[in-house]
């Protein structure tokens, strides 16, 4: 969970698509801490993680061609080589990223899928064009189902740090960016039969393969765990010592085994929302994985989308978990980067990555 303040957002320039030769909107990074936005940055960070972690990553099998992957999108520090070993499976040219809106309350959206309007996102190695699905999911989705909310989309940063891997492999990637705010279960549920029925409609009729052609990226990290830095919040259930850290890590691949890794069905997506959303308010944490509402709306959509297009079931494996305490971080300050939270025993975030084909 970053500590980046909605006043120090960077406002998107109106500026022009490299491949376009009138003037567009540009969104920029929101965290040009955390992340690389120029291509200095990414060349060193990604021979770095070669450099530095490579045993990890090649330790990894690649399953190129993935349908979805859920992705942490924490600073490049912490997250190093997952980001990679993730992303390197999606090698479709279009990629629905679903993110957290973590600003949310802060502009009173919940219930709805929230969209952007810009024509392309900063990419460090240019701008990354917006996928004309985006503007053809918003004519077919009924109106009360989205908004678009280019304020909230900038606040975000959940999405953009794939961006600069995904370019790197593609220089021809487009995306589509949805943000999952507050919602019930049984919201999710309704928003992805939708959504799900809405891209099998436009696929079919472009005669795109899903794995091939388009893909999903689910964005979150995993469980934010301490006593110390959450804006006054105690998230340390067990404790904020060792052994409580040795806990709070056992829960958490108690969730990830009995919910996400393996087949994906309605049953363990519902399980998961319960284990990580209040069964008292829906707007409230259970256990704080932030990606509580895009998780299980991503998956759903997913195996809706299996269904209609009569393909096989989502098998999850999973590619890496680890914590911002568990291993050295990747070097980055000397690039004008950084990080943009501590991370001690009293306050550490779980990363949690898997690929489904």
């Amino acid at each position: 969970m970053k500590k980046l303040s909605i006043f120090a957002i960077v406002l998107a320039s109106m500026v022009a698509c490299t491949s376009s030769k009138s003037p567009k909107s540009v969104r920029f990074f929101a965290d040009t801490v955390g992340f690389a936005s120029k291509a200095t940055q990414m060349d060193s960070v990604y021979a770095r993680i070669f450099r530095f972690q490579g045993d990890s990553l090649n330790r990894k099998q690649a399953l190129p061609g993935a349908r979805l992957v859920i992705c942490p999108h924490d600073d490049y520090a912490y997250v190093g080589w997952q980001y990679p070993a993730t992303l390197r499976n999606i090698t479709a040219k279009t990629v629905i990223i679903l993110g957290v809106a973590h600003k949310a309350k802060t502009f009173n959206i919940e219930n709805k899928l929230v969209f952007d309007s810009f024509d392309c996102w900063h990419g460090p190695y240019g701008d990354v064009k917006v996928s004309p699905i985006r503007d053809e999911l918003l004519r077919l989705m009924p109106a009360d189902m989205v908004v678009v909310h280019d304020s909230l989309q900038l606040a975000e940063h959940s999405v953009e740090p794939m961006i600069p891997f995904l370019q790197r492999s593609n220089p021809n990637i487009e995306i589509v960016s949805i943000l999952v705010p507050y919602m019930p279960f049984a919201r999710i549920s309704e928003l992805a039969n939708s959504l799900a029925q809405n891209i099998y409609s436009i696929s079919s009729k472009k005669h795109l393969e899903w794995g091939k052609d388009f893909a999903f990226i689910i964005s979150t990290d995993a469980v934010h765990y301490g006593d110390e830095g959450w804006g006054g919040n105690n998230y340390a259930p067990f404790g904020a010592d060792s052994a409580g850290y040795a806990k709070a890590v056992e829960h958490e691949y108690q969730i990830v085994d009995s919910c996400l890794a393996g087949k994906a069905t309605p049953e363990r997506i519902e399980r998961f929302y319960r284990y990580t959303v209040s069964d008292a308010d829906y707007r409230e944490y259970r256990w704080t994985w932030c990606g509580r509402y895009c998780v299980p709306l991503g998956l759903a959509t997913a195996i809706r989308l299996s269904n209609l297009s009569k393909g096989s079931s989502l098998e999850g494996k999973l590619v890496s978990y680890s914590t911002s305490i568990d291993h050295q971080p990747l070097l980055v300050e000397d690039l004008g980067m950084g990080r943009t939270a501590p991370a001690s025993i009293r306050h550490w975030v779980g990363y949690a990555s898997l690929v489904y084909k």
